[in-house]
């Protein structure tokens, strides 16, 4: 039976933490700021926590790679 292969694109993009919740960067943040208020910036800064119901698939496509 042959191994699993980690999914190249969500390697990239999400990462698990010591109680293997998935940690994401925030959408919204990468241009077109001006249109945002402050309160908004201010609120996607830094990771997210993955929604719990999400997480299953996302750890299944990235196999054994969590760091």
């Amino acid at each position: 039976m042959p191994k699993q292969k980690t999914h190249k694109g969500v390697k990239r993009r999400f990462r698990l933490t010591a109680t293997g919740k998935v940690k994401h960067r925030r959408a919204g943040t990468s241009h077109l700021q001006v249109r945002l208020s402050a309160k908004r910036k201010r609120q996607l800064r830094g990771t997210g926590v993955l929604a719990e119901c999400d997480s299953p698939k996302i750890r299944e496509m990235l196999g054994s790679y969590s760091s």
